[in-house]
């Protein structure tokens, strides 16, 4: 299909709210297309759907690699959609810093998932995005809601900045853990626990059962020396084995729970509200930046400044500041006025 078709808004929007699959995900990659010719259909797209989206439960799932993430993913999603749902995983792979090559395996690990009419997996590369998830993920999420999915989980890398990033694009924090306790509570970083809405020890099966009960005994304990997100709830620690589906029905009613808990309190409309402040000023920043870095009378003075910081004569907030003082002034008073 032509790239004038795919970049029509208007038509590609009724596409999207018909729950036409493949025309998601020429949103998708239309609102991802860093193409400047791309960038106003994008809006104008964003502008039809967002009044659309937002009527999904929007869990975020991190945990160290090895955890089993994506495993826990598929058999989550299995169950909302037997329970009536349509399941979108926003999954980011790692990406090389080198190549900017990305692994983009998720959609092969949840291979059952993926055969299934009412699931959406959009996989991504996180690129050099801090965070684990990508730029324009919080986009993403909007056209899968405008596109009639209710329940949608972001996947992080689980690294760096990975658990500050999907806190702040979704409803409920979900921490994977490993099974073990004692020494290894040492190793699970404070901030990680407190933002945690559900903890989850997986693997909970065979040989590893019994260290998976006592590792959730282990941060019970430890939680209750832990500052809430909230004061309207109790964090519970669950146990489940993802490859088995066992324990996946009581984590879907404790999402479900927590949902109708924070929802009746007011505290869902208003962590998305704050979100979506973050984001306007996060968005204005990377429009800046972008802005100043792509203006052609600001290229030499970028370079020439650039160097002075590589080489130490100039400190990079000082630096910083020129920059902007420079690109604003240029704009105040472009040439030939």
């Amino acid at each position: 299909m032509s790239r004038r078709g795919d970049a029509d808004p208007e038509r590609l929007a009724a596409q999207v709210r018909d729950g036409d699959r493949r025309a998601l995900a020429r949103a998708i990659t239309l609102v991802e297309s860093s193409r400047p010719a791309d960038q106003q259909p994008a809006d104008r797209l964003l502008a039809l759907l967002t009044p659309h989206a937002g009527r999904s439960i929007r869990i975020g799932v991190t945990g160290v690699p090895g955890v089993g993430k994506s495993t826990f993913i598929e058999a989550l999603g299995n169950h909302a959609i037997d329970q009536g749902h349509r399941v979108a995983v926003l999954a980011v792979d790692p990406s090389s810093a080198i190549s900017g090559g990305s692994i983009l395996g998720d959609k092969t690990r949840m291979e059952q998932l993926g055969r299934r009419l009412e699931a959406f997996i959009r996989p991504s590369p996180a690129g050099r995005t801090l965070g684990g998830v990508t730029r324009h993920t919080r986009e993403t999420l909007l056209l899968t809601e405008a596109a009639g999915f209710d329940v949608v989980i972001v996947e992080t890398v689980g690294v760096g900045q990975s658990e500050t990033a999907v806190a702040g694009m979704t409803d409920m924090f979900v921490l994977l853990l490993l099974p073990g306790g004692g020494d290894e509570l040492q190793g699970i970083k404070r901030g990680i626990m407190e933002r945690a809405d559900l903890v989850i020890v997986n693997k909970c099966d065979g040989d590893m059962a019994a260290a998976a009960a006592r590792a959730a005994a282990d941060y019970r304990n430890a939680l209750r020396f832990m500052q809430r997100r909230s004061a309207r709830w109790d964090v519970p620690v669950e146990t489940c084995s993802a490859l088995d589906a066992a324990g996946i029905a009581r984590a879907w009613e404790v999402i479900g729970r927590f949902r109708d808990t924070m929802a009746a309190a007011g505290e869902i409309a208003a962590h998305r509200a704050s979100q979506a402040r973050a984001w306007l000023w996060s968005e204005m920043a990377e429009t800046l930046i972008e802005s100043l870095q792509q203006d052609a009378g600001m290229k030499a003075r970028v370079a020439a400044i650039e160097a002075a910081v590589a080489a130490g004569q100039a400190a990079p907030r000082v630096a910083a500041r020129e920059l902007v003082d420079i690109f604003l002034g240029a704009r105040q008073h472009p040439p030939g006025h």
